[in-house]
């Protein structure tokens, strides 16, 4: 099996829409448990392949309305984490899924944008995760 097949790995986000993000994030840290910060909750998770290695996911509240999710009319975006975002991208357009943008690089992975075949935009992101180890803060475990 080639370990650097294009695929998703797992989950690296769950972003949705909300009336309140602060009131969100704040009721889910009181009620829930989660430690948040300014862009929602990041989760602590190990590499079921590298059980040293620690992985991140996202949960994020989004202003209602927010222009993030365009073109997709729903009110979530779930975020992929995936391997060779480069050859999945091109497999992608290969099989007529619409690309939303670029590829775009930033210390902590790349990220694309595309829509499933009912309109959901998808991220999908192929993570550098020692970047937010780095980091420190506190995580959701």
């Amino acid at each position: 099996m080639n370990d650097n097949q294009p695929k998703v790995t797992g989950i690296g986000g769950i972003f949705f829409f909300s009336d309140n993000p602060n009131e969100t994030k704040e009721w889910y840290s009181k009620n829930l448990g989660l430690e948040v910060n300014e862009w929602g909750s990041t989760f602590e998770f190990r590499n079921a392949n590298r059980p040293e290695e620690i992985n991140y996911l996202q949960w994020s509240p989004f202003q209602k309305g927010s222009e993030y999710f365009l073109p997709s009319k729903k009110e979530f975006m779930i975020n992929y984490r995936v391997q060779n975002i480069q050859a999945l991208v091109k497999n992608l357009k290969e099989n007529g899924v619409t690309v939303v943008d670029e590829i775009e690089t930033f210390d902590y992975g790349k990220f694309v944008h595309i829509m499933d075949n009912e309109g959901n935009k998808i991220e999908l992101w192929e993570p550098i995760d020692k970047v937010f180890t780095e980091m420190g803060g506190k995580t959701t475990k």
